[in-house]
């Protein structure tokens, strides 16, 4: 009988091809989802993909804001992925209604985990927990952590950066062996059609909602890379007690639109970048771009030489994930012809 691994919010973009993976590798996957009506989803979205030697898939009903159902949960499985947590388009107007579920709910998990000699965890965090915003345009590691104290710290990154902070205080007052994964924005083909907002930003350009370009860039990966680094984490005992960014390289807005415009010549792509002054004349109308008003004329970058070093990663490159991205939203009628 195969290894029961827990994987929290399995019907998530990442998190069903963590349980492609993991299935694949031989371990049994227990997917907890909110409403266990999306049960057939999930199902429907991994059997295509599935070797004959894989491990089971079964789904339970938990919720991270709620205790009901954890400890059962919990029962048998040697390790526990948690990758549920809330990710917005636009920042929220209370941020306490992106953070306190983010941070509630990692606090639940864990010490679920805990409770039920449970030692092995793998969270799925991000690099915006990472990106520390008074050390702009200089590459970041696993040793620098968002100042959740800047004015200019968004509610998703406060929300990822407690999370994640409390999950290693947890970790070392209870025994865990916690290893972290931060990805950085998170692109690459779905499984199913049920993507929610993780592809959101390539479907703006590729829709050319927006005549021009900001000038800021960030941190890619393709969901696939994620998903074999939550994996590896799993297999390799000596991850445990680190953090791993989880990101190919960086790119520019103006760059994913150039690239994305060569691809497919014909759509109303935009290729330029816009001055700062309209960008911020913008936000008072856009709340998704008044999230990014810190981040004009910066491009973040992240090193991956950890999971490369000691993971063996080989990245899938940032313009290979954005292109598998718009093929699969264009083929699948996801943006307008």
């Amino acid at each position: 009988m195969s290894q029961v691994i827990l994987l929290t919010g399995v019907s998530g973009f990442i998190a069903k091809h963590i349980a492609l993976k993991c299935l694949n590798a031989g371990f049994s996957v227990r997917g907890t989802v909110r409403r266990l009506d999306r049960a057939g989803e999930v199902h429907a979205a991994l059997q295509p993909y599935l070797t004959e030697s894989a491990g089971q898939l079964s789904l339970v009903l938990a919720d991270l804001e709620s205790d009901a159902g954890w400890a059962e949960a919990m029962a048998g499985v040697v390790a526990v992925v948690h990758t549920a947590s809330p990710f917005p388009l636009s920042q929220p107007k209370d941020p306490a209604t992106l953070i306190r579920p983010a941070v509630e709910g990692t606090e639940r998990v864990l010490k679920a985990a805990a409770a039920a000699g449970v030692t092995r965890v793998v969270l799925t965090s991000s690099t915006v927990a990472v990106l520390n915003e008074a050390k702009p345009d200089t590459q970041q590691d696993e040793a620098d952590w968002c100042d959740v104290h800047l004015p200019t710290t968004t509610a998703y990154a406060k929300s990822k950066t407690l999370a994640e902070r409390a999950a290693w205080e947890i970790a070392k007052a209870r025994g865990l062996k916690l290893t972290t994964i931060n990805p950085g924005l998170v692109v690459g083909p779905p499984l199913d059609e049920h993507y929610g907002s993780s592809l959101g930003l390539i479907e703006r350009v590729l829709k050319g909602k927006d005549p021009m370009l900001p000038p800021f860039g960030f941190p890619l990966v393709d969901v696939r890379d994620v998903a074999e680094m939550h994996l590896r984490a799993l297999q390799l005992p000596e991850t445990s007690g680190n953090r791993y960014i989880a990101a190919s390289g960086s790119m520019a807005m103006v760059d994913i639109g150039r690239t994305l415009k060569a691809a497919y010549p014909s759509r109303r792509i935009p290729t330029r970048e816009a001055p700062q002054f309209i960008v911020r004349l913008l936000a008072y109308f856009d709340p998704s771009i008044k999230a990014i008003l810190p981040k004009l004329g910066h491009l973040d970058r992240v090193s991956n030489a950890r999971a490369v070093t000691e993971m063996g990663m080989e990245f899938i490159a940032p313009k290979a994930a954005l292109l598998a991205s718009a093929d699969w939203l264009v083929k699948h009628g996801k943006v307008w012809a």
